[in-house]
């Protein structure tokens, strides 16, 4: 079972946890992320051109499958303007043991996180704004599971 969404309104993270969950496997991992408000952050921006977007994690998504045992994946992803606090992302995976749904949800976190092709701005308290430039240790942490 393979769940991709793009939007931009909010998800439960215990609802779409019991989802894997109740595909009866061993493991379940997710990962849920949020905006975070340091330094006077007022909101993020996420735009996505959506067909380009879809398709991408679409693929990443089936080479979790190829790569490990599972029986569901699950990836929402929003987009539009963001409070700090709130979700911006959730991956969750279910397999029959732990070890294949801790790594296939780091590999799926570790690939939206740097290669997704999402254009990210965040807005300050005092009118500045500027884009979000990868990081290093994202890439770097991306790069891994390529060898």
């Amino acid at each position: 079972m393979k769940y991709i969404a793009i939007q931009a309104g909010d998800f439960d993270p215990g609802v779409e946890s019991a989802a894997l969950e109740a595909l009866g496997g061993g493991g379940v991992a997710t990962f849920t992320g949020v905006v975070r408000g340091e330094g006077g952050l007022v909101a993020m921006q996420l735009d996505h051109y959506p067909a380009m977007t879809q398709a991408q994690v679409e693929r990443i998504v089936v080479e979790a499958f190829a790569r490990w045992p599972l029986l569901g994946a699950r990836v929402i992803h929003r987009v539009g303007r963001l409070a700090p606090g709130a979700r911006i992302v959730f991956v969750g995976t279910a397999s029959r043991h732990r070890t294949a749904a801790l790594a296939s949800c780091a590999f799926l976190i570790d690939w939206l996180k740097s290669e997704a092709p999402f254009w990210k701005k965040e807005h300050f308290d005092d009118g500045a704004s500027r884009w979000v430039e990868a990081r290093a240790e994202d890439d770097a942490r991306a790069q891994a599971w390529k060898s």
